[in-house]
């Protein structure tokens, strides 16, 4: 998938960027509102991320331009206005979703998903480890067709671990997606909750399917992928 993140805050851009390619999306990044018409218009966007208040034009400026000029891709608005007089304004000049700042990086993955299916585009939603399966629609891990009952940082471990099985990610990836990139996370935080993944969902207590890689972070064991 190919997205357009429009964002004036460079920090905020630059954090962004990050998360969204890690979830194996190919980003372009602006920091105004001209060039994201500009981008948006000579090249194919699966999804348009547009800051509310940018330089030189809007993200309502920026939807309703490439709206008239014919895309017809996703759109979501990042606002810090959360008044529902301003999200109806935002959709009536058509964006699909909004989501108000600060952002929540689950939240916002979780927007990228739903907008991309909402526009027909093939996402896998149930990953196969061995005889498991998470679900990422309804949030479930099945182990042999069982539920495993889970917290939401713990599914949200497994789901970075699943959906990038066979690659290391580390430390401060899994950190990012779990806990967001304001947060100031210890590794003891991260050790505490990949022991409690570990005591749900392990068979096997010699050999977990969460690998630790030493000095890095965190892997899906090979016999698992």
């Amino acid at each position: 998938m190919k997205i357009l993140l429009a964002e004036d805050d460079a920090r905020l851009r630059k954090n962004l960027v990050q998360i969204i390619k890690r979830e194996i999306h190919q980003v372009d990044a602006v920091g105004n509102g001209q060039d994201a018409v500009n981008y948006a218009m000579y090249n194919e966007y699966d999804l348009l991320i547009l800051d509310w208040m940018m330089p030189k034009l809007s993200g309502l400026e920026v939807c309703q331009e490439v709206r008239r000029k014919g895309y017809t891709g996703g759109i979501l608005i990042l606002t810090a206005k959360d008044d529902t007089a301003d999200i109806i304004q935002g959709l009536d000049m058509g964006a699909d979703d909004y989501l108000v700042k600060p952002v929540k990086m689950e939240e916002l993955l979780a927007r990228i998903r739903a907008l991309l299916r909402r526009k027909d585009k093939p996402i896998e939603q149930v990953v196969k480890a061995d005889n498991f399966l998470l679900q990422l629609d309804s949030r479930k891990l099945l182990r042999n067709n069982e539920e495993i009952e889970l917290t939401k940082k713990e599914f949200l471990l497994l789901e970075y671990l699943f959906i990038n099985k066979g690659r290391v990610l580390t430390r401060d990836q899994i950190s990012l997606h779990i806990w967001g990139y304001d947060q100031d996370i210890s590794n003891n935080a991260l050790d505490a909750l990949v022991k409690l993944v570990r005591k749900k969902i392990d068979e096997n207590e010699r050999q977990s399917i969460i690998q630790n890689v030493r000095g890095i972070g965190y892997k899906l064991r090979d016999s698992y992928v």
